[in-house]
């Protein structure tokens, strides 16, 4: 599985490639191909298993947890717990749903073009989780796959952070946290937190 942002690289090395070795044989073509494992190298996108448990937060991002605290949550205006992940520079680059809900415009969102891009997730129970993905090293804009309105499965992907950057996850202050400063997670897959209903 390859991210969408990889595709028209792929294909063009790819064509490119076919191309050269077509007119000129095998080894003036090599680099092309030595590109071509390199993209599906850095936009490499595979299959995750969604765990299924009620109430579970699970990670957006690939990548080291690299802060935990309670902070005031600029998108939604409130107290809540936020977990910081680095994405390292040559891993996985999708960003995926942390919870199963529908994706609301956060009340208090950033004008500045270069802020980092914020999503607000809201299940069927009403709890709130924000999702706030910054620019990767080459300071493009991440992407984002999902509108607002729209409903999304937990664990489906949802955005994009070229060559990596932070994610942070806004959650409910009473959420029962399941890491650590310093442990290593994957999206979709490592269960972050569990949302506690009292």
């Amino acid at each position: 599985m390859i991210a969408r942002e990889g595709m028209a690289p792929l294909l063009a090395a790819i064509m490119a490639g076919v191309m050269v070795l077509h007119f000129n044989g095998l080894m003036p073509s090599l680099p092309f191909w030595v590109l071509a494992l390199l993209v599906l190298l850095l936009f490499r996108d595979p299959e995750r298993n969604i765990p299924s448990q009620p109430l579970a937060v699970v990670s957006p991002a690939d990548g080291k947890v690299t802060s935990i605290g309670t902070v005031h949550d600029p998108y939604l205006l409130r107290q809540s717990v936020r977990v910081m992940i680095q994405m390292p520079p040559y891993g996985v680059f999708t960003t995926r749903s942390p919870i199963e809900g529908k994706v609301l415009e956060p009340p208090n969102y950033p004008v500045d073009n270069n802020a980092p891009h914020g999503v607000w997730f809201q299940s069927a129970e009403g709890d709130d989780v924000v999702m706030v993905m910054s620019r990767g090293p080459l300071k493009n804009a991440p992407r984002c796959y999902v509108r607002f309105g729209d409903r999304i499965g937990q664990g489906k992907r949802c955005g994009f952070v070229h060559l990596g950057g932070r994610v942070a996850i806004y959650l409910p202050e009473n959420s029962r946290l399941l890491i650590a400063e310093g442990d290593t997670v994957h999206s979709g897959s490592d269960i972050i937190a569990k949302l506690v209903h009292v």
